[in-house]
């Protein structure tokens, strides 16, 4: 029998592990990747980003950190050096075709369900995808058939999002330059130092890439041209994963603290346990001052270690709620010294208007002066991935409505759209390692070890995913946060592996100890 094709789109971290377990099984996978390397988002950044995730979730289940790398946090180039000598010792470079830009993947076959679904081995021949690439170096259009597709496209990158203005009050009318943080990172370093130095520079945003790219500013230009950051809502930023001296691990990330949570099919017991033990949690776990459970235990700690009271910026929602909507982001150590000293200037408004000489905050008569504005306001990312499909109606059932997440079954599939997985797309604490459960449970999929329940049961699961992600989430649902149910999420794919989903060496380890990546380094 021939072997069955499968083709992978992109070569960032998501792609390589798909890559890397598809290999595992017996396939020659082609990944198209755009870029001139692998790595992502982590390809270009700002000279000063740092990994947000302790290093220790953050790696390979069967191939840790080199003993070379110290530091907790790590910075870009050892992210890069890392995933480099990654797909080196496994061989992977030798899948990976690079300056390849898909533009196009089309469904061709009579039908568009997984009911004959069988792996990779049972898929009938005629099913196929016709994956059309772009090389930037022939240049020449190619069209590749493939009998499974995997889309590895990341959801932070490609597609910026751009602010709506109303007519005569946005970027035209600015004499100025207005770049979004995508450019400016994909910027050498000495360039985009030299395209801030010396100028009054807007960030507008302030989550990971807003942080980084002002920190950055304030570092080139001083007091002498401070950086201003508008943002509109207030958000926890963490100094340290420490508060009071307990790793963060240990009070969000193990079974004990899911057990406090409702979770998306759960039967009777885990119901009964989620609902007894909330309130218990509430009467032992008390902060300093406030009896209002573990979140305020790591609020307290914050805003002694932070001055968010002295700038109005202690946040509305939790920080259960914030980690809980993956929105949490590590404030650097002297971040506050800055803004004390005037290189870094805040601002906050839910709006803001261009004029001729920079922009103007909404409630406030006093415009500010800039010569660059940045646009930190992060990515449409289901956008970028409704885009690659040829047929609309696939891109429809990508992007159900403009408030809807993706509907996937698993994380990985979608019901109605066959042979086909999106890796990669939701979030969690650390995507590096959900990403690689994932691509383990796809590869079982391949095999055909994996059988997956009629269309209306995936239907019915995700929606209980979603009803779980609107009440964890709010607003901030469509980014499909795992954060606070990792391991029960974990549970469901190592069942449909069959494995055992309990990792650990006793009921109190099972318990108390987080969970991470080396926990499912063996099935």
């Amino acid at each position: 029998m021939d072997q069955k094709q499968v083709v992978i789109i992109g070569a960032g971290i998501s792609g390589l592990v798909a890559c890397k377990y598809c290999v595992s099984k017996g396939l020659n996978p082609v990944v198209f990747e755009s870029q001139a390397d692998i790595g992502g988002v982590w390809a270009k950044t700002i000279r000063i980003t740092r990994l947000q995730t302790f290093k220790q979730m953050y790696q390979f289940a069967d191939y840790p950190w080199p003993a070379s790398v110290t530091q907790d946090f790590p910075n870009q180039q050892e992210i890069l050096n890392y995933l480099q000598s990654y797909a080196t010792y496994f061989n992977l470079f030798k899948h990976i075709q690079f300056h390849c830009n898909v533009t196009g993947i089309e469904y061709q076959g009579p039908s568009s369900s997984w009911s004959n679904w069988n792996g990779i081995s049972g898929t009938a021949s005629q099913e196929k995808w016709k994956v059309t690439v772009e090389s930037d170096q022939t240049p020449s259009t190619k069209v590749y058939e493939a009998d499974f597709v995997i889309l590895c496209v990341g959801r932070f990158k490609d597609v910026p999002n751009i602010p709506n203005f109303a007519p005569g009050s946005g970027p035209e009318v600015f004499r100025g330059r207005v770049v979004h943080s995508s450019e400016y990172s994909a910027m050498d370093h000495d360039k985009a130092e030299n395209f801030v130095k010396g100028k009054r520079v807007v960030v507008v945003g302030f989550q990971k890439q807003g942080l980084d790219i002002a920190m950055e500013c304030s570092s080139v230009n001083g007091m002498e041209c401070p950086c201003t950051v508008v943002y509109r809502k207030d958000r926890w930023k963490v100094t340290d994963f420490c508060p009071w001296g307990i790793p963060l691990q240990y009070l969000y990330l193990n079974r004990f603290s899911e057990l406090m949570v409702h979770k998306p099919g759960e039967g009777f017991l885990l119901a009964f346990l989620a609902t007894i033990l909330s309130p218990l949690l509430e009467l032992t776990m008390c902060s300093l001052k406030q009896r209002w459970g573990i979140s305020k235990l790591v609020e307290t700690h914050i805003k002694t270690k932070l001055p968010l009271a002295k700038f109005n910026m202690v946040p509305e929602r939790s920080f259960s709620k914030d980690l809980r909507s993956c929105l949490l982001a590590a404030l650097p150590h002297d971040f506050f010294e800055r803004v004390e000293t005037g290189s870094i200037s805040l601002k906050k408004s839910p709006s803001f208007s261009f004029y001729d000489d920079g922009i103007l905050i909404d409630g406030e008569n006093e415009p500010i002066k800039a010569d660059i504005v940045i646009l930190a306001t992060g990515f449409r990312g289901i956008q970028k991935l409704k885009n690659i499909f040829t047929s609309q109606d696939f891109g429809k059932l990508i992007a159900v409505s403009p408030d809807s997440r993706v509907p996937l079954y698993r994380e990985c599939i979608h019901p109605r759209i066959p042979q086909l997985a999106i890796i990669g797309f939701s979030e969690s604490f650390s995507n590096l390692f959900t990403s690689e459960i994932r691509c383990r449970w796809l590869a079982e999929l391949l095999d055909g070890n994996v059988k997956v329940p009629s269309i209306e049961e995936m239907e019915r699961d995700i929606s209980n995913w979603d009803e779980y992600m609107k009440k964890s989430s709010d607003e901030y649902h469509q980014r499909s946060c795992l954060t606070g149910l990792d391991i029960w999420y974990n549970d469901q794919l190592c069942k449909d592996m069959g494995w055992n989903p309990w990792r650990k060496n006793g009921l109190w380890a099972e318990l108390f100890q987080p969970y991470g990546p080396m926990d499912y380094a063996n099935p």
